[in-house]
């Protein structure tokens, strides 16, 4: 008898059986230790019906801030916006004079630290034909494909406001962009980012002090922008889990395939958000190959880009 066969077959089975799936990812769930809370503004038909799925609060005086507190069965993030610098404040100044880069020094030391990371982030978030071709893909071309993944598997009804501007690409894009960059750098810069992008948005997001119209415009106004608020928050959420998961760090290549795991994953944590099934990213596809490269050549060589 041969006693190597079984021993070969156990091997065999052990070896596949742990690779990861064909729609990417591992088969276990990486999000049970998050709930969730993925928003969409389209769900939303007032600022009312918005207070009663998150949690407003407005604390006045010198310092004021808005904290929102949105929870998902077990699970809730809290996002806190202050006064502070503002994307607009950062664009200036890198036209600005000796005086004003020195303001922002004192304004936002952390910034100043890290503003190697910000660059990065900033190449990665804007399609740059000058320096990658007219082919350029950026974090909005992810939600766009995103949602072309959407596929109708008959478990809610679905508005066609969803796919709308305001509905899934929103959603994703803030979730995906939050993911990556807390999983490429860390859940404070990715904070730091989306705090400066809210600041140039609607001053009075920190205040609270809205117009009749910033309440009612849901598509543009309060609504919608603290709906970024909490969806920023569940994509650093994401962002940690999947950064533990690969065991990612700023040293890692980012080939196409573990790109397409990393994304699949995110859709499976929106099929039981949302309610919505997805076709597989592939390692073929095209926004997969090129953001992939785009990646690994701004993490390496940012400093050195000129014309950004």
């Amino acid at each position: 008898m041969n006693r190597t066969a079984p021993f070969l077959l156990i091997l065999l089975i052990v070896a596949f059986g742990c690779r990861p799936t064909s729609d990417g990812g591992l088969n276990e769930d990486p999000f049970q230790s998050i709930g969730r809370g993925a928003l969409l503004t389209t769900h939303f038909d007032s600022f009312e019906d918005f207070k009663k799925h998150v949690q407003v609060e407005y604390k006045k005086g010198r310092k004021p801030e808005v904290r929102l507190t949105h929870r998902s069965g077990e699970y809730e993030v809290t996002s806190v916006l202050k006064v502070g610098v503002s994307e607009e404040d950062i664009m200036q100044v890198r036209i600005g004079s000796f005086w004003d880069k020195l303001g922002l020094c004192f304004k936002s030391p952390y910034f100043v630290i890290h503003r190697q990371e910000v660059l990065k982030v900033y190449i990665l978030g804007r399609r740059r034909h000058n320096l990658f071709g007219w082919k350029d893909v950026a974090f909005y071309d992810l939600a766009e494909t995103m949602m072309d993944n959407i596929i109708d598997v008959g478990i809610v009804p679905q508005d066609s406001s969803d796919f709308s501007e305001k509905g899934y690409i929103n959603t994703f894009n803030h979730i995906n962009s939050q993911a990556l960059m807390t999983t490429l750098f860390s859940e404070k810069l990715a904070d730091f980012i989306a705090d400066t992008h809210e600041r140039s948005t609607l001053p009075e997001l920190i205040s609270g002090a809205f117009s009749k119209e910033q309440l009612t415009d849901i598509k543009n106004g309060a609504v919608d922008n603290y709906v970024d608020f909490v969806n920023n928050e569940w994509g650093q959420e994401i962002g940690k889990v999947l950064k533990s998961k690969y065991k990612i760090n700023r040293q890692t290549h980012w080939t196409p395939e573990l790109l397409a795991d990393y994304l699949n994953d995110i859709q499976k944590y929106y099929s039981e958000a949302l309610q919505i099934g997805f076709d597989p990213y592939s390692r073929e596809d095209e926004v997969v190959v090129r953001f992939s490269e785009k990646l690994n050549l701004v993490l390496k060589n940012a400093s050195k880009m000129k014309g950004v």
